[in-house]
This record gives C-alpha cells, structure tokens and sequence, in this order.
C-alpha cells in the first residue's frame, strides 16, 4: 500500500499549519504497509501546553478550512500534553517536547518511509534540542545570578 494523494493533500496542509504555529520537528512518515487503520502519521511538538493547544487548534481550521476534513477522534485535549487527531487517512500527534522526548515515537515509526513536508514544515528539525538549550542556558544564568 502506498499513502494516498488525499492523504499527502492532508499532511501538508497539517504540517504547514504546525510551522506556522512554530512546532518543533516536525515529521511524517508512511505508515500504511503497517497499519491497516491509516495511511500517515504526523508528528510535531512545541515547550508548553498553550503552544500545544494552539497548533492542534490551527491544524483543525485549517483542514476544515481548506480540504473539508473533521477529525473523527480528538484525544488529549484537556490536559494539552499530547493532542492527538484522527482524520482516519491520517493522525496527527501533537506533543509536548517532554512527552515527545519520554514516549519517542519516531523510534516505533523508523522503518516506516518518512514523507516530503513543505519546506517550512522540514525547517523545524531541531528546534526543540535549541528551545532546549537556551532554556537550560536562561536557568544556569539565573541560578549564576541568585548566587552573587
């Protein structure tokens, strides 16, 4: 099995809404010689909750908006840890960085083809291990300073 065009049609249109909400890593991957139940998977994540909240928000208009897909399934709402949404072609994951890093999907999903996203979408590669550092770098700089 190969991802359909209306699923292609989805995930970039989900992965582009994910950049310009500022996701971090976002990626897709093929996973319909595996799962009989979808053809795709997109994962994106963001530091904290509100992010989290607002990217899922603009991935829901904008299918609905632009392609006329409702997600069957929303998951993960209230807590805004991992949001996920099923368009049963494909499901988007949305996380926080912490369970993004804990739960490693890309380590289920790496024999799995991963797809072309927009450019956008694939200039996120890396942002949360730099989100990271400069936030490790803010909280040495105000321990260095609580000590003075």
């Amino acid at each position: 099995m190969t991802v359909t065009d209306r699923s292609h049609e989805l995930i970039n249109t989900a992965a582009q809404a994910a950049a310009d909400k500022l996701a971090h890593d976002i990626v897709a991957y093929d996973v319909s010689d595996v799962l009989s139940i979808t053809d795709a998977f997109l994962l994106a994540s963001a530091p904290n909750d509100r992010q989290v909240k607002s990217i899922v928000d603009e991935i829901e208009e904008r299918l609905n908006k632009e392609l006329g897909a409702k997600p069957v399934r929303r998951e993960g709402d209230r807590e805004a840890r991992w949001v996920l949404l099923d368009y049963v072609d494909i499901v988007v994951h949305v996380q926080h960085s912490e369970e993004r890093v804990f739960y490693a999907l890309e380590r289920l999903w790496k024999d799995c083809p991963e797809l072309e996203l927009p450019e956008d979408a694939k200039a996120t590669r890396g942002k949360a291990e730099e989100h990271a550092k400069l936030r490790a770098a803010e909280e040495a700089a105000e321990l260095d300073g609580d000590w003075r």
